[in-house]
């Protein structure tokens, strides 16, 4: 097993599974690499149904192995949303989503503002069984965003070992410790486990 499309066209994302594939010999390429302009409806009603879906609609398209994810935030006071919607939540985006979500929690103390980020990642190969692995990273929710760093919500998202926000983290320390980091370092065992029973 030679080759591995990453579902994404974002090529910050490919150019971060690169780095952490980087011993094992694979040729990755992106959806836009091989020509793929149908989008897989995440209809999901989980992380894990999502990467599920992707994986499995695109390896079903390219004929080869796929990594698919799906990630966001989860935060306990506020029954774990915006979970599977964090990337669309109140229908915003940006400082106007970030506002939002801080709207939502301005009577919400301290130590009830605990959330985490996750990632799950999905592999699907055309001769094995797909498997699902992941990786998540614990906080809190900040009240006022922090940094200039990172995207998404982590100006607002603390991390009680780094006594910072993910947006005051290099972007370096950031991908040793995030979510997808730890997810796609899992699925490198899986890529290894299937290099080897390809390899014979």
């Amino acid at each position: 097993m030679r080759e591995l499309l990453i579902a994404t066209h974002n090529p910050g994302k490919l150019r971060e599974f690169a780095d952490i594939f980087a011993d094992l010999n694979l040729r990755l390429y992106s959806l836009a690499d091989v020509g793929i302009q149908t989008v897989v409806e995440e209809t999901g009603q989980t992380f894990a149904e999502n990467a599920r879906l992707k994986a499995e609609g695109y390896r079903s398209l390219s004929g080869l192995p796929t990594l698919a994810d799906d990630s966001g935030l989860e935060v306990a006071a506020l029954g774990g949303a915006p979970g599977i919607h964090s990337a669309r939540y109140g229908g915003l985006s940006g400082a106007a989503q970030l506002q939002y979500l801080l709207d939502q929690m301005r009577d919400i103390p301290w130590h009830q503002r605990l959330a985490r980020f996750v990632c799950v990642i999905a592999l699907a190969h055309p001769e094995y069984p797909t498997e699902l692995v992941e990786g998540t990273l614990p906080g809190v929710i900040e009240f006022t965003p922090r940094g200039t760093g990172g995207f998404g919500y982590d100006p607002i998202f603390y991390v009680l070992d780094e006594d910072a926000t993910l947006a005051e983290l290099s972007a370096e320390r950031k991908n040793q410790i995030s979510h997808r980091a730890k997810a796609a370092r899992a699925a490198r065992e899986v890529l290894l486990r299937w290099q080897r029973a390809t390899d014979g």
